[in-house]
């Protein structure tokens, strides 16, 4: 009878570890997979790749955006060059008919979101949703960099990034504020004093090394990973954008300063002068714009630009640089047909290019021609009067966007040392060495 009870107790006990190690198998399966993402279904391997660190912080993100309607759209360079090259099997996929995770779940430390600010009609109180939901967040503000110099207003601080954790994955929210020129802006990203450092690797973000500027994109929905977002209608537009983003701010403070030194020409003359002047850029920028060719504001108009954020009223033009590698043959023609008739023309394309169109109130708009060589550019002038020629070096210079006039324009980057080369070289014996500078920013000084 011992016997029999130690077999039946033995029985009993390799009854009841088997039942148990079952038991765990079926846990595993139904209940950790699946909060972890996992999702597997009948068919073996048919959810592959969604039990990421990425995709579900893309999830939890998207939802979290979606219930709070806080306008976003992706503008992860990696991702959408990904959607692009697929973009006829992204635009045919519907919710949740996919079954392999191919773009967010791509190895990276961020996503990158764009949030539209002036379309964000309830920003208080996501911050605390976000973190309820597991985020660690982390809010980037700054002044407004408009209102520099305006004692009354310096001090207003805008979000400009949000960087939200989940995990070992982050989403970058860059946020986006519309401009008067019609585009979008976004802020650069600079750590204050208390913020960790090591939150996230912020040397890999790709935006907020500096100020951006974007164009305004369309944008449609579309099912990326079984999550709806929205996109830019052309994504590899705003990619190739993106390089090539870098914005600086008109020196505002320094304008308002030099107005309280030099007081404004508000004459009848002048506004009309100005008024003329910004319509005539914009019709010039339209027109290059409509033939691929990019410009920038020179000489005069980017001293205006610089020095006080606005057209010199007596400078009687309105002048823009291009590189002689992106000359069009049609250019001239092109201008004509927007009413701007050629008045002079002056050297080669392989010399000293120089264009002047006749605009309306006997405003000049002036093209001038820029040439590259191993450690400078140069441009080449021709007086109208004597056909002397003229030679100006300058040093390398790259192009960053800006606003100026309610409109996003070009202007080298290293705009400084462009305008002091642009002036420094002016063969006039009144110039004595040492008193150009303080000349260059007197009221009565704008163009050769």
């Amino acid at each position: 009878m011992s016997r029999i009870n130690k077999n039946v107790v033995l029985a009993l006990l390799t009854l009841t570890s088997s039942a148990f190690l079952l038991f765990q198998l079926y846990y595993y399966k139904h209940y950790l997979s699946t909060k972890n993402g996992a999702g597997l279904s009948k068919s073996k391997g048919s959810r592959i790749g969604f039990d990421s660190t990425q995709w579900r912080a893309v999830k939890k993100f998207i939802m979290l955006t979606s219930n709070q309607n806080v306008p976003v759209f992706l503008i992860d360079p990696l991702i959408l060059e990904l959607i692009n090259k697929n973009f006829e099997q992204v635009k045919n996929t519907s919710h949740g008919s996919t079954s392999q995770c191919k773009f967010f779940c791509v190895p990276r430390d961020f996503t990158a979101f764009a949030l539209q600010y002036h379309l964000w009609k309830n920003e208080e109180g996501w911050f605390r949703i976000a973190e309820n939901m597991g985020f660690q967040c982390l809010k980037i503000e700054s002044k407004d960099p408009r209102l520099d110099g305006i004692d009354s207003l310096s001090g207003t601080e805008i979000p400009l990034h949000y960087i939200c954790k989940l995990a070992t994955h982050a989403i970058h929210l860059v946020v986006f504020h519309e401009r008067s020129g019609n585009y979008l802006w976004h802020g650069h990203l600079r750590l204050k004093e208390h913020i960790d450092r090591k939150f996230v690797p912020f040397r890999k973000l790709q935006f907020g090394r500096y100020p951006g500027a974007f164009d305004r994109p369309e944008l449609q929905q579309v099912t990326v990973d079984g999550l709806e977002v929205l996109i830019p209608k052309d994504p590899m537009h705003f990619v190739e954008e993106v390089p090539h983003s870098r914005f600086i701010e008109c020196r505002y403070k320094e304008a308002r300063a030099f107005f309280q030194q030099y007081l404004d020409d508000n004459t009848v003359e002048a506004v009309a002068f100005r008024k003329s002047a910004k319509e005539l850029l914009q019709l010039a920028a339209k027109t290059l714009n409509k033939l691929g060719v990019p410009f920038w504001l020179s000489s005069g108009t980017c001293l205006g630009w610089y020095r006080q954020c606005n057209i010199i009223p007596y400078s009687k033009d309105v002048d823009l640089g291009i590189f002689i590698q992106d000359y069009k043959s049609d250019i001239i023609l092109a201008f004509q047909d927007a009413g701007l008739p050629l008045k002079h023309k002056f050297g080669k394309v392989e010399d000293s290019l120089e264009l002047s169109f006749q605009g309306k109130d006997d405003v000049k708009l002036d093209v001038f021609f820029f040439y590259e060589e191993t450690d400078h550019m140069w441009n080449g002038g021709t007086q109208a009067k004597t056909g002397k020629k003229f030679k100006y070096l300058f040093p390398k210079f790259t192009l960053c966007w800006t606003e100026f006039v309610d409109m996003k324009v070009h202007v080298p980057c290293e705009t400084l040392e462009y305008i002091e080369a642009n002036y420094d070289d002016l063969e006039d014996d009144s110039l004595i060495v040492g008193e150009w500078k303080s000349l260059l920013w007197s009221p009565n000084w704008a163009t050769v």
